[in-house]
């Protein structure tokens, strides 16, 4: 504004000279209206057009307030005046007062052709709040979709000898490049990171002296065609001169040095360190130090003559050696402390052990309650047994969802299909009081059932159910209508913590309206059938898992006293004996066996109701054979079950991966008699398929019946979860 003022009145000048005017002077000057001599009379410049005069430049200099010194200062406010009264000629009296010509505008006369012929030019401004910001683009920004590329060869020398070609293989600048580069300077600079990781490779396996380098040049009669080498030099091997622990005492004295497996002479190998200090971290908290800490290594390395070797320090904190204390807890009170305290594996004194600390957290995730769960050692300065310090254990406890849906889905040739869907809630009367709908949807099975269920009943592991269910079994051998209350304790295995004995106890009481073969009247007519059971299960395990063993044996006897009411009492006993053996030939390869035998004595087999007898075949029996299938049949081909059984089998369970190959050979029986006979065994072979995922294998197998009888298929199929046995 101000360069506007200053400038203003010379301009005004120079556009009158241009135009052949001059300011008049003298006697013909122009008067004003009043007869009286206009400004020009004392020396002011006149407007031709006989508008305001022209304030020379030296009386406009004067009016100009002062200007302060101060750069920072605020601007002084502008007078305030219209385009009107500024256009306007100004009164004698104020003929001295500077006049400031305000700014032309599109409807001025005065303006060029050009402004008032285009209208664009006296289109108002855009608001700055809309106007587009977005920058032009330009040649430089325009990308070509398809840029032009050069190809290259990767070549590596010098790292096979020590096999670390491989590792440098999978982290290589220029390999991850796939050989295509969009100039040479960008392969020089992938060359350049791998001269760098290859010294990083070597210097893991302690060639502390490696030196790499690498080249890019054109391959010969092969235009536009690159090969990048990287050229490895592993120089001398480092070797360990000493070994020494910085650490308090610790019980037993070589605790810590025990389990460093590191020894004068070794090379100094990264990874055979970094898992030696590991293998500290993890063995000392189960030995009763739940606050080790391993401090930073330091490798001295001297190269003095023609020795390559480095001296090796580690500095341990142990922390107290440590006993457990009490369980103490924080967050959503899922459980109390009353039940937290069923889970533990350990009793207040015992020497310190991360892995039965991992085992309470695992069990109590396996509950299902939690969204997450901690358990973490504290110290308390309190004293323990063997001079130990107790430590309590931190359960924090998030709540997670109660309620969950689950089902599972199979197939058997005999069987035919079988869905069954559940409905949980696990927490319905604390704690762990859950409640259990099931539907069962099947081919020839279908069913409703619901469980009470006490999970960890005052002691882990042991669990507590009522069962009240109604059921329609429709097979070959017996059409049933059941119902069911009974009452179960157990105490069982869990992949958490797999048992060597195991047990279960409980009482039933059956109702049951069944088909079965009358002899007598060579029908087959239904029949109504009272039962009260008191069945009992106890299992010896000595193999390595639950799910999928592969060495060991199991031995199993059930035992069921009953008491059948059909027209008279007939008190029996229900029995079944059965072990299984596991024996690894080779890491991939695990020969099964199983041998199984079941007796009923005290009742004849045709007092018997149809669905307490023994049959044989099936799946969970001898494969290839139909399910219940086995045995005597009555004269129209339908089993008719027996009170005896007998089964064998083998399997060659091959594994690759997460698959396998399992051919196999069954053989068994049903028999009228009370006791099993070792004639007339029925034989079926065949493969499956396994695919071990980790909550157990899915099984497929195909079997044929080697000796099959009339009626018997040639093929059987069955699908479900588990091995076999």
């Amino acid at each position: 504004m101000a360069i506007a003022l200053l400038t203003a009145a010379p301009a005004s000048a120079q556009l009158a000279q241009q135009q052949g005017r001059a300011p008049a002077q003298g006697p013909d000057a122009p008067k004003s209206p009043q007869g009286q001599s206009t400004p020009a009379d004392s020396g002011q410049a006149v407007d031709p057009k006989g508008n305001a005069p022209i304030v020379p430049d030296s009386e406009f200099n004067a009016a100009l307030p002062p200007l302060s010194g101060d750069i920072n200062a605020p601007l002084e406010p502008m007078p305030s005046a219209t385009a009107g009264t500024a256009a306007n000629a100004a009164p004698p009296s104020t003929a001295a007062r500077p006049t400031i010509v305000p700014t032309a505008t599109a409807a001025d006369t005065s303006l060029p052709p050009a402004a008032t012929e285009n209208p664009e030019l006296a289109r108002p401004l855009v608001p700055l709040s809309s106007f587009d910001t977005t920058p032009l683009q330009t040649a430089a920004d325009v990308k070509d979709p398809n840029p032009p590329q050069i190809r290259y060869d990767t070549v590596l020398k010098g790292l096979d000898a020590l096999n670390l070609d491989g590792q440098f293989k999978s982290l290589s600048a220029l390999r991850e490049g796939g050989g295509k580069a969009a100039n040479a300077t960008q392969v020089s600079a992938r060359a350049r990171e791998d001269e760098a990781l290859a010294v990083r490779l070597m210097k893991s396996l302690g060639y502390y002296d490696g030196t790499a380098v690498s080249t890019v040049e054109t391959i010969p009669n092969d235009a536009g065609r690159l090969r990048a080498t990287v050229s490895a030099t592993p120089g001398r091997l480092y070797h360990l001169s000493s070994v020494t622990v910085k650490a308090d005492p610790v019980v037993p004295a070589d605790l810590i040095t025990h389990n460093l497996p590191l020894k004068v002479g070794d090379p100094i190998e990264a990874a055979r360190i970094e898992g030696a200090e590991a293998n500290v971290s993890l063995v000392l908290p189960q030995q009763g130090y739940p606050f080790v800490k391993v401090g930073e290594r330091d490798i001295l390395l001297d190269d003095v003559a023609d020795q390559a070797t480095g001296a090796y320090t580690l500095p341990v904190d142990s922390g107290p050696r440590s006993s457990f204390g009490q369980l103490t807890t924080k967050g959503d009170a899922v459980f109390d402390l009353d039940h937290l305290n069923v889970f533990p594996r350990f009793d207040q004194g015992d020497l310190y052990d991360a892995r039965k600390t991992d085992d309470l957290r695992d069990a109590l995730v396996a509950t299902g309650l939690f969204r997450g769960i901690a358990v973490e050692p504290q110290r308390t300065g309190r004293p323990g047994p063997d001079g130990t310090e107790q430590v309590d254990l931190l359960v924090t406890q998030t709540k997670g969802p109660p309620r969950s849906l689950g089902g599972t889905l199979g197939y058997s040739t005999g069987q035919g299909f079988r869905a069954e869907g559940t409905w949980t809630h696990r927490n319905l009367f604390p704690p762990e009081g859950a409640l259990i709908g099931s539907v069962i949807a099947g081919t020839q099975e279908q069913g409703l059932s619901g469980t009470f269920r006490r999970s960890n009943a005052g002691k882990r592991d042991r669990t507590f159910q009522i069962i009240a269910s109604a059921n329609h079994n429709n097979y070959d051998a017996y059409d049933a209508f059941t119902g069911t209350l009974g009452v179960r304790w157990s105490y069982d295995s869990t992949p958490i913590w797999q048992k060597r004995i195991t047990y279960a106890y409980g009482a039933e009481l059956v109702g049951t309206n069944e088909s079965v073969w009358d002899f007598s009247r060579n029908e087959s007519v239904r029949r109504t059938y009272g039962i009260v059971a008191l069945p009992g299960q106890i299992q010896w395990d000595t193999s390595d898992s639950l799910l999928n063993p592969t060495r060991g044996y199991r031995l199993k006897l059930n035992l069921s006293p009953e008491t059948s009411v059909q027209g008279s009492v007939s008190p029996y006993v229900r029995t079944m004996i059965e072990g299984t053996f596991y024996y690894p030939v080779s890491s991939s390869i695990v020969i099964a066996g199983r041998a199984r035998a079941g007796s009923i004595q005290g009742i004849d087999r045709d007092d018997l109701a149809p669905s307490r007898r023994y049959y044989g075949g099936g799946g969970g029996s001898v494969r290839g054979y139909g399910y219940q299938r086995l045995g005597p049949l009555d004269p129209q081909g339908n089993p008719v079950g027996g009170r005896s059984l007998n089964e064998f089998a083998v399997e060659a369970r091959y594994r690759f991966g997460n698959f396998g190959i399992v051919p196999f050979v069954d053989a068994g029986n049903s028999y009228e008699s009370s006791l099993p006979k070792g004639s007339d065994l029925k034989f079926g072979a065949g493969i499956g398929g396994r695919f071990y995922t980790n909550f157990g294998p899915l099984r497929l197998d195909v079997a044929t019946p080697l000796n099959p009888r009339k009626g018997d298929g040639k093929v059987a199929l069955y699908i479900s979860i588990g091995q076999a046995f």
